[in-house]
């Protein structure tokens, strides 16, 4: 379809996904204002593992958008001061999980001693990535979002969308408590809010809110050098010490809530760890990611009406430069991104 070339963007959301289409549309030209309901980053990107990979379970559909997730990162380093990544590679063992890396490699014993010294009993293979890193998603955010602003783009938090301006089937404005601001296109960004402000507009999406528990731990520094996802832990520490793990949520049994669960994760890592008795907890909590109904992005224009864009996802923090790339080239430019033809929301139409 031909679309000409929008001259107001206003993105929803100001989480690292936001953040991400607001610098890449910026830097293409576009007038952006970016608002969101809360804080910068208050939403799932506070609470996100936030490991950088290109794992696929297979012929999965999203194959080649994750596949891209790296390179992005990579190009991003190098165009947004203070966006930095720590490439400093995954291990994975016993988790049977069935996604592969085109970069894995099949370590021994020995390997995985030198790459992980603090490990008690390092398992007699592994898988490891070189290639993958983490990044601080949070401190992410803000870089994005200051160098969109150095691009000329307005970010108005604490700013709930209450509805849409429509004219002739076409969205030319979103409503808020205030005014109501025009554009010539709206992307949903809006993490789990998403579907809510779909609904607004006469399109249902299905996605719902996933939960994960999300941990946060004092340590001493260089017990853990990269990630480390095993059968019993999945762990990686950050730059100033700081320990971060992911656990699955199981349910509302008070011996899986946050709490309780950083007790047992703790011990875990005390278990597996050389060092790691010092360990403190700083934060517990759930954090909810926007999922799908089938596990796919919904990246792509409404059919419902003109001139809105969707871009909801897990992960969030995984795609966000290469979905930022693809869809301002989309938005902007017009030009169709292969890798997004399996995201689209027209999917779920009857």
């Amino acid at each position: 379809m031909n679309r000409k070339k929008p001259q107001h963007i206003i993105v929803i959301g100001a989480g690292i996904v936001g953040a991400s289409l607001a610098y890449h549309l910026a830097s293409k030209g576009a007038q952006v204002t970016v608002v969101e309901a809360g804080g910068i980053a208050s939403g799932v990107t506070s609470t996100s593992f936030a490991w950088i990979n290109t794992s696929c379970a297979g012929s999965a559909p999203i194959a080649a958008l994750r596949g891209g997730a790296i390179e992005a990162y990579r190009q991003l380093e190098t165009q947004v001061p203070g966006l930095t990544v720590r490439w400093h590679g995954a291990l994975s063992y016993g988790t049977q999980d069935g996604r592969v890396s085109p970069g894995s490699i099949l370590i021994d014993r020995s390997r995985i001693a030198q790459l992980e010294p603090q490990l008690r009993q390092p398992p007699e293979q592994a898988l490891y990535e070189p290639e993958h890193g983490a990044l601080d998603a949070v401190a992410a955010t803000h870089a994005l979002l200051a160098a969109a602003r150095a691009l000329g783009a307005t970010v108005r938090t604490h700013t709930p969308v209450l509805g849409f301006s429509i004219q002739d089937g076409r969205v030319t404005g979103v409503e808020t408590a205030t005014k109501v601001i025009e554009a010539d296109m709206v992307v949903l960004a809006a993490g789990t809010g998403t579907a809510a402000l779909a609904q607004k507009l006469g399109a249902s999406l299905p996605i719902h809110a996933s939960p994960a528990i999300f941990l946060r731990y004092k340590a001493p520094p260089g017990l853990v050098c990269g990630i480390i996802s095993s059968h019993a832990m999945e762990v990686r520490q950050a730059e100033d010490g700081t320990l971060l793990a992911a656990e699955d949520y199981v349910d509302d049994a008070p011996e899986n809530q946050p709490a309780a669960m950083a007790q047992q994760t703790a011990s875990t890592i005390r278990n597996e760890l050389e060092g790691a008795d010092a360990i403190a907890l700083e934060l517990a909590c759930v954090g909810l990611r926007p999922m799908p109904f089938d596990g796919v992005p919904v990246i792509g224009y409404l059919p419902q009406v003109e001139s809105v864009y969707v871009c909801a996802m897990h992960p969030g923090v995984v795609l966000a430069a290469i979905v930022g790339q693809l869809a301002s080239e989309e938005i902007v430019d017009g030009q169709p991104a292969s890798a997004l033809e399996a995201c689209r929301p027209a999917r779920f139409q009857a």
